[in-house]
This record gives C-alpha cells, structure tokens and sequence, in this order.
C-alpha cells in the first residue's frame, strides 16, 4: 500500500474542501487560502483495535520508532513510510500526579494530573509536532526551512533541522524572545533574523518568505505539525491506563495544542477507540485574549466549518487601528492573531470547550507554587493551574474530577520570569535568596 492511500491533505473550508496528496508541502489551500488537514483512510490503515495495544511498544524499545513517544502512536498519524520518520527520542514525557499543586486549585486528592512536557529534547512541547513535521519534509525533499517563533518553535526547529541536514533560518520580533529559548536557536545553528515587530509581524513575513524562496514552512499552520502534537493526547491516555480524563487543560497562544487535541479526539471516537471524549479549557493570559473575546463575547462558534469571517475580521481591523501589541510574561503565548483559530474553534466544538484568560500576577504565583511542588515549567505553562483555580472557582470543574494539565515547557525556558518573581518579592510565593555577613554565627542565625 503506498502512503498516497492513506493520508491526503484536505481543506477546512466546507465550502471549498480541496484535497490534495501528502507529497507536497503546503501550509494553506491553494484554492481558498484556508487552512489545511492531515485526513487518512482508516479503512486502508491497520490500527490496532485497542488503545493499549500501542503500549506494547514499550518492550521493543531498542527500535526507534517505538522509543519515540510520537512514532509508538504512528497508525494514528500514518502519512509517511517509516523510511521517512524523523525522532531524536522526542515524547518520553511523565504524567505526574500532583496532590500539593490540587490542594492550591482546592481539587480533591489524587484528582489533579501535570503533563510535562519540559522533558523534550528540547524542552518544550513542539518536538512532537517537529518530528511529525520533519518527517513530511523529509518526504517532499525539503532542502531548507523556516519558521516564526516566541521561542520554543525555534528551539526545536533548529535542533530537528540540524539533525537532518536542512539549512535552518528562524524569525523573532524585536526583544520579545526569552533567552532561554533563544540561546537554543544559536547553539544549534539556526540562522536568526530579528525583525523589528511582535510575532504576529514574523509570522506574516515568515509565509511571504516561505512562498517566494520555497522554504519549508514548519509553524503551526503546517497540518503535519499538529498531527505530532495529537500525541500528547495518547500519552496522557497511556499514563492513565487508558482511561480518558474528565478534564484537559492548556495554554492558548497560536492554538496548535488545542487544535491539535481536538483532532485527537475526534478521530479516536471515530476509530471506536475512545466512548467519551475529555473537555478542554483553553487559557490565555489577559495581555493576549484574542480567544478569550472572540468565543466569549463576540460568540463566535465553529459551526460546522462554516466560520462567520466578518466577526474575526472586523476584530483584527480593530487591533491594527489601536496599534494593539500583545504584552504578557508567558512570551511563548504573545501572540493576538493566532493562526489555528479556526482549527480551535472545532476543538472546543468537539471537546465541549471552554476559554478563560488569567493575569501575569496570577500565571507567575501559579508557576512558583508548580515549582515548589511538582515541575519546574515556564510561564507560559504555569497558565493551565491558575485557569483551574478560577474553573474550580466558577464550580465549572468539580473537586473530584480528573484534570491533566499541559505544562507545555521547561523551567530553563524563561529565567528572566522565575528570578525577577523570586528576587524581587513580586508574590506571596516569593523565595529571595537571603544576603549575610561572611561570618559563621550570622549564617547559623539563619538556618535556625
């Protein structure tokens, strides 16, 4: 059976619906300028019948491909012969029980669940979308990428690129990159252009670059990417013995995860393979809710692909008349013009999902109590906690309900945040590091 069989790349838009075969790489319909999918025709994909099944793999772990915790998964994103997967060992995750960080959101023990995914070769989230999306280029022959980024995505871009061979350029705005992320893109040879401008600026230019030097495009608007990302989902499932959580909860941003999970879900309940499908909550920070007002105020729903265009337009008409940058702590979800919005809007169709946007003061208290108690994550992470704590509020989530939340990257990421919070007493949960006389007496005064 030839790969062409199996997977075809398709068009979100109802009313346009062009597909096309996965040998060519394409970040938006041709025809219609919309998004894209990654589709299969599981009739000619042997998927296992049982969920756990693919945790076999674990006993074959000296093959690589059941060592990578995206590619143990792979009938379930199946667009690519395995001569063609890409894997630096990416997935090797730990779902963590967490009763201190659920006593914080007052969750019931036993209850809460923190997937990190800080353990990534890169340490963030997208190198599960990077194995995925490298594997489709290396497929169409890609010779050289790009991408726009906040950080993670040219972290892990570089590292992957490298890795096979590709020549790498990365595009960041103007001092809105934390040095975490962009000591990574240096150190693994990305070539980084600083443009002057927020993301949504990079990420405009990155397509026109993309389109007219024929790079291979490797942000979230490549479909590929998220079929990587789709593997979390699996993993939490995995984790639980295969049982489904009541509740997953994630950062916004540029809504890749979340379209991502959405999708998951939807094709495992298609498959059989799951009965019930988890809700979502979706968190944004407040200097970055685009989400947030668009599904809470302005109502606008997925309505079976037929997405009403005008209400998203004259919003973003309305961000580029007030000048409007976004400005939050969690720099990897800066982003006001998100790119899988649409994509979004399905996932909370299918999820029954909900949007909610938390303060930087409330992200940066969140993260210290994650990090006193569980996993070190970056700001950005720390969004999923503090959002609980307002559901747990609302009554929206109960106490008792099973909850997994993403943390989506490292400590490391973003140190700037952690040592300004620490040092600076900016919060209840502050740990300033104590100055002391060289003197023995003075020091033991203190350890008392």
């Amino acid at each position: 059976m030839g790969m062409t069989d199996a997977a075809y790349q398709k068009c979100i838009n109802p009313g346009c619906g062009a597909e096309f075969d996965c040998g060519q790489a394409m970040f938006k319909c041709p025809k219609c300028g919309e998004l894209l999918d990654a589709r299969y025709n599981w009739d000619k994909i042997e998927v296992p019948s049982q969920l756990s099944d693919f945790g076999k793999r674990w006993a074959t772990r000296n093959n690589r491909l059941d060592l990578s915790g995206v590619w143990r998964f792979r009938e379930l994103l199946n667009f690519c012969s395995d001569e063609h997967k890409v894997t630096i060992g990416e997935g090797q995750t730990i779902l963590q029980q967490n009763d201190a960080v659920a006593k914080y959101v007052d969750m019931k023990a036993g209850s809460l669940y923190l997937e990190y995914e800080g353990l990534n070769p890169s340490g963030s989230f997208k190198d599960n979308g990077m194995s995925a999306a490298f594997s489709h280029a290396m497929m169409v022959g890609a010779k050289s990428c790009a991408c726009a980024s906040t950080g993670n995505t040219s972290a892990s871009v570089a590292l992957y690129a490298h890795s096979c061979g590709l020549k790498c350029t990365v595009f960041i705005g103007s001092g809105r990159i934390a040095f975490g992320k962009l000591s990574q893109a240096m150190d693994y040879g990305a070539q980084t252009i600083q443009i002057q401008g927020d993301f949504d600026d990079c990420m405009r230019q990155v397509q026109d670059v993309c389109t007219k030097l024929g790079l291979y495009l490797l942000n979230s608007l490549n479909p590929f990417r998220l079929e990587g990302q789709k593997t979390i989902m699996y993993r939490i499932m995995e984790q639980l013995g295969w049982e489904i959580p009541d509740w997953i909860i994630v950062p916004g941003g540029n809504l890749g995860n979340s379209s991502a999970f959405g999708k998951a879900f939807l094709e495992l309940k298609e498959l059989g393979l799951i009965k019930k499908v988890p809700r979502l909550a979706i968190i944004n920070a407040t200097g970055a809710d685009t989400l947030t007002d668009l599904v809470n105020n302005k109502k606008l729903v997925w309505n079976d692909g037929n997405v009403d265009q005008k209400i998203i337009d004259e919003y973003y008409d309305d961000l580029t008349a007030k000048n409007f940058s976004p400005h939050t702590c969690a720099s990897a979800i800066e982003i006001s013009r998100p790119v899988n919005l649409k994509k979004c809007l399905r996932a909370i169709d299918v999820c029954d999902g909900i949007v909610r946007a938390v303060t930087d003061e409330e992200i940066c208290d969140a993260k210290a109590i994650i990090g006193k108690y569980g996993l070190g994550c970056e700001p950005a992470s720390a969004a999923t906690i503090a959002g609980l704590k307002h559901l747990r509020a609302e009554g929206v989530v109960g106490a008792d309900e099973r909850v997994a939340c993403v943390l989506t990257g490292h400590l490391l990421k973003d140190p700037n945040v952690t040592v300004d919070y620490h040092k600076e007493s900016q919060g209840p949960f502050s740990n300033p590091p104590i100055e002391v006389a060289n003197d023995l007496d003075e020091i033991i005064k203190l350890i008392k």
